[in-house]
This record gives C-alpha cells, sequence and structure tokens, in this order.
C-alpha cells in the first residue's frame, strides 16, 4: 500500500498545500517519511490526515469560481467505528462548503471498505448543497458501493452507472468535472 500515491498529475494547475482557504494549506509533505497507516501498512506520505485512523484524502482539485472540488480517497470508511463521515463533514467538507463549495466529486478507488452507521451526516451535507449542489462518487468498488446502497445513502449522493467506470487520470479536471456534472444532470432530468 506504500506506493499507492494520490493522483498527482493537476499538481501544476492546484496544490492544495498552496490554497490558502484548503484545509491543508502549509501542510508539510515528506516524500520519504512514512507513518500514516492502514491495517497496520504504511502508505504514501502524500495523502492527507484529517483526524480518521484508517480513511485518507488528497484534495486533488477545487474550482471556486465553479463551486467544484475533486477528491480523492484511500483506505477503510468506517462510521461504525470512527464515525468517519461526521470527521470528514466537519473537517474537511464544511471548510470547503464556506468558500461555496456544492459539488463534490469522490473518487474511491481505494477505498477498501466501507461501514455505514446512519445516514444523518449525509443528509445533513446534502442538505447544506440541495439547491444547486450535488454528490458524486466515482470508481469505488462494486462491495463499497452495496454498503452504501445498504444504509440508503443513495437519497444523497450519486453513484452507479457511468459513475462506477469513469477514465478520468488523462483528462483535465474540467472535463472530470464536466463529465460527471453532465451524468448527475441527465439523471436529474
Amino acid at each position: 500500500m506504500h506506493d499507492i500515491e494520490p493522483h498527482y498529475n493537476w499538481l501544476h494547475l492546484y496544490n492544495s498545500v498552496e490554497d490558502e482557504y484548503s484545509p491543508f494549506f502549509e501542510r508539510v509533505h515528506s516524500e520519504f517519511v512514512y507513518e500514516n497507516t492502514i491495517y497496520n501498512y504504511l502508505i504514501h506520505p502524500q495523502w492527507d490526515d484529517f483526524g480518521s485512523s484508517t480513511l485518507y484524502i488528497k484534495i486533488l482539485f477545487v474550482d471556486y469560481e465553479n463551486g467544484f472540488c475533486i477528491i480523492e480517497m484511500m483506505g477503510e470508511w468506517n462510521d461504525i467505528l470512527h464515525n468517519d463521515i461526521m470527521t470528514f463533514k466537519r473537517e474537511i467538507i464544511e471548510l470547503l462548503e464556506d468558500q461555496d463549495i456544492n459539488k463534490f466529486i469522490l473518487i474511491g478507488e481505494n477505498v477498501l471498505n466501507f461501514h455505514s452507521s446512519d445516514d444523518s451526516y449525509y443528509e445533513e451535507w446534502y442538505n447544506d448543497i440541495e439547491d444547486e449542489g450535488w454528490i458524486a462518487l466515482v470508481n469505488f468498488r462494486d462491495h463499497v458501493l452495496e454498503e452504501f446502497k445498504q444504509c440508503k445513502v443513495d437519497y444523497f449522493v450519486n453513484f452507479g452507472g457511468e459513475l462506477d467506470n469513469l477514465q478520468w487520470r488523462k483528462q483535465t479536471p474540467m472535463q472530470f468535472y464536466n463529465k460527471v456534472e453532465q451524468i448527475i444532470l441527465h439523471r436529474l432530468s
């Protein structure tokens, strides 16, 4: 797991440590010191710790003008034991919402498991952005999406269909956002 890095091809366009509105502004990352773990396995030091002991993220891109962000995730999303959604909502999402971000793309290729609790924080997040915003889960694993469905989070977040297999790495952030928005708007119409 230590060699799985967050996507870095957009760093010339956006870097969360250089963004004064980012929760990770001026955070220093080591290239050589590995200290965070998932399941007792060291993970790459470029992943950002936001307070969860099993889930890490990287804010890949934020567009304040168009109100969207792209966040890549790594680890185990555990709402039962660690209430990861509460921590994620309070420590990351609310700071972005304060800057008028209301469209969220979460990339879950490296989310290994999801353990649900209740849907209250998902509902709160949805209510915060419901007028013009949305939440899209992209490329999450099938068994993770099944758990999301079982806890009925699908009322508040978008996933499935085309969102499950998007080839996003060779696109620009704007191309990726436009594709996801197109899928979401098509579902809403």
